[in-house]
């Protein structure tokens, strides 16, 4: 049986991101995917923006993580030349009622040692884009876009240049400790073994099946995962905004809000609907739900001018109504079983920490081969 000191379950953008860093560590590293792709889970199904990190609670793993990884992101981008670009967003209240709670989202990302956060009254957002409606807004100039796939591309090519390797078509079926290692057993079309020292569940919606697929963790820390879907709706114009807007935020997600690609072209989500399996397909009568929602903040949008595009799925640890989880990171420390570390509900903004994950869970496993 082959030996190596680290396996990295999952080949999206946290799960090479966990790898690329083992990797230049000096670590030698596998990644195990199901799919024949890198990237095609949650990692292809995102809004690609980069957040400043001002939605999520001061002190929580989401805010810490969200503004680290961005400043890392935004170095490694502009290193390697890759396909990117700092918009800046809007965040709007469209009426009076929503001023305080977007005084308090500013207040909060200050908190979070997010720069440059300004706020703008109705006649300085018209001057920057008139065709935006609001009462008030607060401008994040740092957040941005960026081409997905061309950064895990990347990642899995400095993985690859480090000694790593991304095994694809290979789902994890168990894994099991024996002579002070992890045993890994794969499935597909040719099964294999391979142990190692270090074993990271970075598999996105699979999480929770691979957690309860290792032995001797203990059931009760998986926590249940709460599927919900987002759908997107391009825009068949050109859109009169330069900038990303974003309403302020909703019950499971951050409003339906319009986002730019490296091109230009607007689209609009995602929205929030909870479902109970996996299940990417877009209703295009879900259009319907999202004029009334946009014309609060762009009223001259037009009939007829949204098109089905794509929907994805965050693997939420939080049910509707129920008050947002943060990222976990369970480690040894934590469950006891050496060598392990398990990442769950790594929805949005899971993309722009990427970077920061991976040097996390690359100290966690210093600690843990001593």
């Amino acid at each position: 049986m082959e030996r190596v000191d680290c396996v990295v379950i999952g080949a999206g953008v946290i799960g090479l991101a966990c790898a690329r860093a083992l990797a230049m560590a000096g670590l030698q590293t596998i990644v195990l995917e199901t799919e024949p792709r890198i990237g095609s889970g949650v990692s292809s199904r995102s809004s690609e923006v980069i957040h400043a990190g001002l939605y999520y609670p001061t002190g929580s793993l989401k805010a810490r993580l969200c503004v680290q990884g961005r400043r890392l992101l935004y170095r490694y981008l502009t290193e390697r030349a890759l396909p990117h670009r700092r918009l800046g967003k809007l965040i709007v209240a469209t009426d009076d009622s929503q001023l305080a709670a977007l005084a308090e989202l500013q207040r909060r990302g200050l908190a979070n040692e997010v720069e440059r956060l300004e706020w703008l009254d109705a006649g300085e957002v018209a001057s920057m884009e008139p065709g935006l409606r609001c009462r008030a807004a607060v401008h994040s100039p740092d957040t941005g876009i960026v081409d997905s796939h061309a950064l895990m591309l990347a990642l899995s090519g400095d993985l690859q240049s480090h000694g790593g390797l991304i095994a694809l078509r290979s789902p994890m079926q168990r894994a099991e400790r024996h002579d002070g290692a992890w045993h890994v057993s794969t499935a597909g079309d040719e099964p294999y073994r391979i142990g190692c020292d270090v074993l990271v569940n970075a598999a996105a919606l699979s999480a929770q099946a691979v957690a309860s697929a290792i032995e001797g963790y203990p059931p009760e820390r998986i926590p249940a995962l709460r599927l919900a879907r987002g759908c997107y709706f391009s825009l068949a114009q050109r859109a009169p905004f330069g900038r990303l807007i974003y309403p302020m935020p909703a019950d499971g997600g951050l409003g339906v809000h319009l986002t730019l690609d490296l091109g230009g072209a607007a689209r609009f989500g995602p929205d929030v609907e909870w479902i109970d399996r996996i299940d990417f397909n877009v209703d295009p009568g879900r259009a319907e739900l999202f004029y009334p929602s946009i014309r609060t903040y762009w009223p001259q949008l037009p009939d007829g001018a949204l098109r089905p595009a794509y929907a994805g799925i965050r693997p939420k640890l939080s049910g509707p109504g129920e008050p947002a989880r943060d990222f976990v990171i369970d480690d040894p420390g934590g469950h006891g079983l050496p060598g392990l570390i398990q990442l769950f509900g790594f929805e949005s903004p899971g993309l722009t920490s990427a970077l920061a994950v991976g040097q996390w869970v690359t100290r966690l496993a210093a600690q843990g081969r001593g």
